[in-house]
């Protein structure tokens, strides 16, 4: 989840010259090796804004510029830097101290900005480029008012955002595991092109104005030239390229279609296969005619080219990791034929005792799409993280009496079933592509595949990514943001411990496999037939979350955690929920924003029944805004149980107008309810929201 984070719970790649000389040769495709970010110390100069000093810390280069001012300033020029820490706090940047991202400047290699432990000329002329534009105005003068006006929006829409970087060290690795992340790097790249292709922005970064770099790190970071960020997302003047095409984009869709409303209510009407989630709608023969068309047809090129990719990086590994290379030639074969189910099992055979990589590609969620209906090519990378089989080993024995207890919750005609679903794996991720990489936030757990088989029996696979907002930055970050909104009643509960979140996270992506999910039908049809994509997604997410506040209730029951646990992550669900609200209920083009909405519903039910209050005479926990939310901890177990009791209950009988109820009664308010939502955009959204960016040390 984003904001702080995307439960689905919710780039360029460059491609580099190779590091490896074994990884190169005439019958493999060349594989693009992250490149690295941290080397050594050296004396360093610069010119105009920066001095040096060559003391104690020989090549440190000291600025007028702090170092949260240095990595936006290099985002607004399009640098790859990011200054990690000022580790001896002594104000000056040292070439320990610098990293180089990719996907920003495609091509863009280490060995350009540090060489043997010192700042090249081109780092210099970097930093010193950034101590300079500290001082000057961001927008040139003598353009005309509206690209003015453009331009001084992208800067806002920038501002919304903190660069923060995902850095992982496979220095160690074998020369194998090294040669298996080159390739996958390439493949990365072409999803990257796939899924703009998808979205139909693919081409439009051509029109980036030249001398217009902020633009150019905006369409990067979103993959398009819309903006997204809170307070600027429906000003028409933000865009990433001049002439912004009007209306909605994609490139699933005729363009003529993509123009009529609720036309996604009528694909599956007029042909079921316009609505399979692996084809593209295209224009068929005749007045408003329609056929659909397999992505491997109409992604040929593409998909073949990710397929060799995948292929050549199962090779790389030779006998080494033989579930993760099982995998790579499934998925490479389902590249080319659009038959992911065998990929589905292959990816399911994976785990945290058989491999110590974790690795999706494949086209999976369908959020970001109009009709919420075509999944959305992506890439998720990392690293296992063993703290998983803790949670695993409580969670396993209870997963039939989870069953149980949603099932007794939703009522007739939904049943309990026999459930076999995997508890979620930790991930470290180390890199993001496509539909997983998001302009603000990060996924942090996940529960697939969505389709199929694998989903409809419950042999999935759950992972909760563990890496993400544990940086000082973000930790702090949403500490300010909570104490901006709630009472200090409510945040002497507060806690920056990672556990509350992981064990919501857990519960979320769990409860993803029980209830009445996305294969069950009710009444012959299943969620997206009944309730349509988007809210589908939502019911689905609500279901999920609703669930992880029911269970950490439940689990005290069972005295698997205390009741201090349960408090503390009910404080942080709450600032999770705040957080999505912050984000708006609707994109620019009235698409739902899922976990926005399911937010707005839970703490909207919370409040109703007393379990949140908003206090107006008394002042939040940092002491400044007057106005703020106090939690009655004791009234949240009753009041969620009631709410999971009506998700449940809707989901299992596919009862639209009760959802509709729902979104109509907490979603698209207005009075009272929607003051709180403004007022919970204004303070939360004075802090940047993470844009992450990713960095893999390989030597």
């Amino acid at each position: 989840m984003t904001a702080p984070r995307n439960r689905r719970f919710l780039s360029s790649f460059s491609v580099l010259a190779c590091v490896l000389a074994a990884a190169c040769s005439k019958t493999e495709p060349t594989p693009a090796p992250a490149p690295s970010a941290q080397p050594g110390a050296k004396n360093a100069s610069l010119d105009a804004g920066a001095t040096t000093t060559t003391a104690a810390n020989a090549g440190a280069v000291k600025l007028d510029v702090s170092r949260g001012d240095f990595n936006r300033l290099a985002a607004e020029l399009a640098l790859p830097l990011f200054w990690i820490e000022d580790a001896n706090k002594n104000g000056a940047i040292e070439p320990s101290e610098l990293a180089l991202y990719w996907g920003l400047v495609p091509g863009a290699a280490p060995g350009e900005y540090i060489d043997k432990g010192a700042f090249t000329a081109k780092s210099l002329d970097a930093i010193d480029r950034i101590a300079k534009r500290s001082k000057e105005p961001a927008v040139v003068a003598g353009l005309d008012p509206k690209e003015t006006a453009r331009r001084q929006a992208v800067l806002k829409e920038l501002a919304q955002g903190r660069v923060t970087l995902v850095a992982t060290d496979l220095s160690k690795a074998s020369p194998e595991e090294k040669r298996f992340v080159g390739f996958l790097t390439q493949a990365a790249e072409m999803i990257e092109k796939l899924y703009q292709k998808q979205q139909g922005t693919l081409g439009l970064a051509a029109k980036v104005p030249a001398d217009d770099a902020a633009s150019k790190t905006l369409f990067f970071r979103g993959q398009g030239p819309k903006c997204e960020a809170p307070l600027t997302q429906n000003d028409p003047a933000c865009s990433a390229i001049p002439d912004m095409p009007k209306g909605k984009l994609s490139g699933l869709y005729p363009e003529d279609l993509l123009a009529q409303p609720k036309f996604c209510e009528g694909l599956s009407k007029k042909n079921p296969l316009l609505a399979d989630p692996f084809t593209v709608v295209a224009a068929g023969e005749g007045k408003d005619a329609l056929k659909p068309v397999p992505y491997h047809e109409a992604y040929k090129e593409e998909t073949n080219a990710v397929a060799g990719q995948l292929r050549a990086a199962a090779n790389a590994l030779g006998e080494k990791e033989p579930a993760l290379k099982a995998y790579l030639l499934a998925a490479a074969q389902a590249f080319t034929d659009d038959k992911w189910w065998p990929a589905d099992e292959a990816w399911a055979k994976m785990d945290a005792k058989n491999s110590r990589f974790y690795l999706r590609i494949a086209p999976d969620e369908v959020y970001a799409e109009p009709c919420s209906t075509k999944a959305l090519f992506h890439v998720s990378f990392g690293l296992i993280n063993q703290g998983s089989l803790k949670w695993q080993a409580k969670l396993d024995p209870l997963k039939t009496e989870m069953e149980k207890a949603l099932a007794e919750l939703a009522g007739p005609p939904y049943k309990a079933r026999e459930v076999s679903f995997k508890l979620p794996d930790f991930v470290d991720i180390a890199l993001n592509a496509g539909d997983s990489r998001n302009a603000f936030g990060a996924t942090i757990g996940q529960s697939l595949p969505n389709f199929g088989p694998v989903a409809n029996e419950g042999r999935g696979r759950t992972v909760a990514m563990t890496n993400f907002y544990t940086d000082a930055d973000s930790v702090q970050s949403l500490k300010d943001q909570a104490s901006s909104l709630l009472c200090a009643d409510a945040m002497a509960k507060y806690t920056s411990s990672p556990e509350p979140q992981l064990m919501s996270t857990v519960l979320h992506e769990a409860a993803h496999n029980l209830g009445p999910a996305h294969q069950y039908k009710a009444n012959g049809k299943i969620d997206r037939e009944a309730f349509g994509g988007p809210l589908a997604s939502t019911l689905e997410e609500l279901k999920a979350q609703t669930a992880a506040l029911y269970f950490t209730d439940w689990l005290v029951a069972k005295k698997e955690i205390t009741q201090e646990d349960a408090e503390r992550a009910h404080v942080r669900d709450v600032a999770w929920g705040l957080g999505h609200i912050s984000r708006g209920m609707y994109d620019e083009d009235k698409h739902p924003k899922n976990y926005s909405q399911l937010a707005a519903i839970q703490v909207g039910w919370l409040m109703k029944d007393g379990a949140i209050t908003w206090k107006a005479d008394e002042t939040a926990a940092n002491g400044k805004d007057k106005g703020c939310l106090s939690l009655s901890l004791d009234k949240f177990p009753p009041s969620i149980k009631s709410l999971m009791t009506k998700v449940a209950g809707i989901k299992g009988r596919g009862d639209k107008p009760a959802a509709d109820a729902l979104v109509k009664e907490f979603v698209d308010v207005s009075g009272d309810k929607k003051k709180l939502h403004d007022t919970v955009m204004e303070r939360w959204n004075r802090e940047p929201k993470a844009s992450f960016v990713y960095s893999v040390k390989l030597d």
